[in-house]
């Protein structure tokens, strides 16, 4: 059985698009649950559910809780779940209905990890950007992490992923960048993984999404936040059953994601920052393959 996990918030106008996606699948030997999980909304969410047939109803199950955030949602939903394979949807997107299909031959020979390509769409639908699809690969975590992780700018992105059940992650409660925290350990744990060349979600960028960081309390904490899973990134590293050349990749890829963030700063903010980038000296971290990355790492190690 294959569990998709819903966390929801105040998302009545956007859900029944990600229920109706799910509900809509192509025929495939799949069971499937979906698990909506209502983190506290003010709205109509459960509502929503009311517009639902007896028979669509029986995939549905509906748990309100306190709010806590989506972490402590996702985790929530994690325990009620019942499937092998768990696949993380966010309540403003949608996925393939054909994402059940396409998978099961994958699921059927134990995959631990299966991967595909995420569309970035507005509200109407329309792609916004390209999307580069790969050639299939296949391997351990750890052969498609050190593929993956200097080209794919959403790899880490939970909703990217048919997780085995042994493998879904605790999420970090009452932080931000919880895929960055996890993802990369769970990646490396999959002894079997897949990447596949289709696209089977659908990542809508709302208004909502566009000036989520205007918020300048919430862009402190998660500044504070990524820091700390830096940092513990960087400790664990080298505590994984890997080879030294992977433990470098995970640290330039933490590194990467790190400085990533400093154009979108300003002022203070920005200042305090490059503070932390610097008490960290993440020059160190970055081990160059290429002589434009070794142009880089010298431009980093002045600035920063």
């Amino acid at each position: 059985m294959v569990s998709f996990i819903i966390p929801a918030y105040n998302s009545s106008k956007t859900i029944k698009k990600t229920l109706d996606s799910i509900l809509n699948q192509a025929h495939s030997d799949l069971e499937y649950e979906i698990i909506v999980v209502d983190d506290g909304s003010t709205d109509n969410l459960r509502d929503v559910l009311k517009e639902y047939s007896p028979s669509e109803l029986k995939y549905i199950n509906y748990y309100h809780k306190d709010n806590g955030g989506l972490s402590s949602a996702r985790n929530f939903g994690f325990k009620k779940s019942h499937g092998d394979y768990i696949i993380f949807v966010d309540s403003d997107d949608y996925v393939s209905k054909k994402l059940l299909k396409d998978i099961q031959t994958y699921i059927k020979k134990g995959y631990d990890l299966i991967k595909w390509n995420p569309a970035i769409v507005n509200m109407q639908e329309e792609q916004i950007t390209d999307v580069e699809i790969d050639e299939l690969q296949e391997g351990t975590g750890e052969d498609c992490f050190n593929q993956l992780y200097g080209t794919d700018k959403l790899m880490v992105c939970v909703w990217n992923y048919a997780i085995k059940r042994n493998l879904v992650p605790e999420f970090p409660e009452g932080m931000y960048h919880e895929d960055y925290a996890t993802m990369p350990f769970v990646i490396l744990n999959a002894k079997k993984m897949i990447v596949t060349n289709k696209i089977e979600y659908y990542y809508v960028q709302s208004e909502k999404s566009i000036t989520r960081g205007n918020d300048k309390r919430k862009l402190k904490k998660r500044l504070k936040d990524i820091l700390k899973h830096f940092d513990n990134i960087v400790k664990n590293a080298d505590e994984l059953n890997v080879s030294s050349y992977t433990k470098e990749n995970l640290k330039i890829f933490a590194t990467n994601a790190l400085i990533v963030n400093v154009n979108e700063l300003s002022g203070e903010t920005k200042k305090h920052f490059i503070k932390e980038l610097k008490k960290r000296n993440i020059a160190q971290y970055l081990k160059p393959r290429t002589f434009k990355q070794l142009l880089r790492k010298i431009i980093i190690k002045i600035v920063y």
